[in-house]
């Protein structure tokens, strides 16, 4: 991909530190977009998933509680 000149207004005190911490401005800004804009991890979705099916995982759990596993009955071993 190329690149493109971009006019950008940032805080003069947040420039002047990244400046004396010997960043590189344009590389960190573009680090700071990919992560924003990254797709979300393996971890992050199991996680949204299980507290999306929160209710759905109890009442599972307290079913078998309630009455076992299915299948349990006809198992040889």
């Amino acid at each position: 991909m190329g690149k493109i000149e971009l006019k950008i207004e940032i805080d003069a005190d947040l420039l002047a530190k990244g400046q004396a911490a010997g960043l590189d401005m344009a590389r960190t800004l573009e680090n700071g977009i990919r992560q924003a804009t990254r797709a979300e991890s393996d971890e992050d979705k199991a996680r949204r998933w299980a507290e999306e099916n929160a209710e759905a995982l109890k009442a599972q759990r307290e079913r078998i509680d309630a009455h076992g596993v299915f299948g349990e009955d006809l198992r040889t071993w």
